[in-house]
């Protein structure tokens, strides 16, 4: 079995945030960036302990960026990826990421394409969805738990109220949550390694993109806490009501 995990890059949760060129562009600088966490500890992981298992050959790793990208894939080589690929294009269009990942996909054999649920910076959950739909294969979302036997997928997913459990024969496409495995660390070995492993520069397709972002807008800042004795509740509805708009 022949495993390709989608990385992407998103800043860490301690940095501060902050928009350039009119507020059109994200203000990159002093910001640390790091692999998607649905990514790096769910799809990544999972593929890896298959691997370990042996119920996987090699795991291959793909992300739609430009060169400062590569230091993440370094990370996701050095925890026991194989073979890293960098498609040298950069967009927030889901369109245009799908439609260049599933290119690169298409011919090469890959029975189980992982990525995380969503994106952290743009929450962005439909990539996985968008290239199963590209390359015309069978698409399972927001999977906690992956087993594979053969050429069948078995794939438990979160629904509203309660949990499904699907099989579905390779290839497939499927996204990976919380609950899918757990995150671990790069040791001094797989550091080493990964400093030979391939990290492939692949040329975009002509795609153009669907979408594009007009402006950014950051939260208002949070006002003070107003307390309220157990006496007042008058006093809170009233709040509730005119300041807060609540009710």
């Amino acid at each position: 079995m022949k495993i390709l995990v989608c990385i992407a890059q998103a800043p860490d949760t301690t940095s501060k945030i902050a928009f350039t060129d009119n507020n059109t562009r994200f203000n990159e600088a002093g910001v640390t960036y790091i692999i998607n966490p649905y990514d790096e500890w769910y799809a990544l992981v999972r593929a890896l302990e298959l691997k370990e298992a042996g119920t996987a050959g090699e795991v291959h790793l793909v992300t739609v960026g430009n060169a400062g990208s590569e230091a993440i894939m370094r990370k996701a080589l050095a925890l026991g990826g194989d073979q890293a690929y960098r498609i040298n294009t950069e967009s927030t269009d889901t369109y245009l990421v799908a439609e260049q990942i599933a290119a690169f996909a298409k011919d090469k054999g890959y029975d189980l394409v992982l990525t995380g649920k969503e994106s952290i910076d743009y929450n962005n959950g439909s990539i996985g969805a968008s290239i199963a739909a590209a390359l015309d294969t069978e698409y399972v979302g927001f999977a906690t738990k992956l087993d594979v036997s053969g050429n069948t997928v078995t794939v438990t997913r979160e629904i509203e109220g309660g949990e499904e459990t699907d099989t579905v024969n390779t290839p497939v496409v499927i996204s990976c949550q919380k609950g899918m495995a757990e995150a671990r660390i790069p040791n001094m070995r797989g550091i080493m390694a990964a400093r030979t492993k391939p990290l492939n520069v692949i040329e975009p397709t002509g795609t153009a993109a669907l979408t594009q972002i007009a402006s950014y807008e950051l939260l208002p800042p949070k006002s003070g806490v107003k307390l309220f004795e157990a006496d007042q509740m008058d006093a809170l509805v009233e709040a509730l009501h005119k300041d807060a708009k609540v009710i």
